[in-house]
């Protein structure tokens, strides 16, 4: 029974999922986007919006527990220094899922998931204010 068993498994056993989540987390900064199966970018998305809140956070405790998860310390600093400010006036919604259509070998359906733009998120923050 899988009774108080939140979130998704995504067919593998804890310490890989982890592992796995840790890296995609990683990578999606390091880059600002990343190409992933449709489960994986939301199962992602939670984790990559506390981060960012860390970062908008900005104190030396958030910074520490930051990376204590992400696998790269350079990835971190770019992270508190661009993107902390970047959505600072913002509440959540940090990231963009857009599908991207089917993988060729199995079938699987993928996405793209991306950090929203430093003037998307002045954007919307001002167009919501009105």
């Amino acid at each position: 029974m899988r009774h108080r068993k939140a979130g998704k498994q995504l067919g593998r056993n804890t310490g890989h999922r982890r592992a796995m989540l840790r890296n995609m987390v990683t990578s999606l900064f390091a880059h600002e986007q990343i190409e992933t199966t449709d489960a994986k970018a939301k199962a992602i998305r939670p984790v990559a919006e506390k981060m960012v809140t860390l970062a908008k956070r900005g104190d030396l405790h958030a910074r520490r527990q930051a990376l204590a998860y992400m696998e790269n310390k350079a990835v971190v600093h770019k992270l508190f220094n661009e993107a902390g400010k970047r959505f600072l006036d913002r509440q959540g919604g940090y990231l963009r899922i857009v599908k991207k259509g089917v993988r060729k070998g199995d079938g699987a359906p993928v996405s793209i998931v991306q950090l929203l733009p430093a003037d998307e998120a002045r954007l919307s923050g001002k167009a919501k204010g009105r």
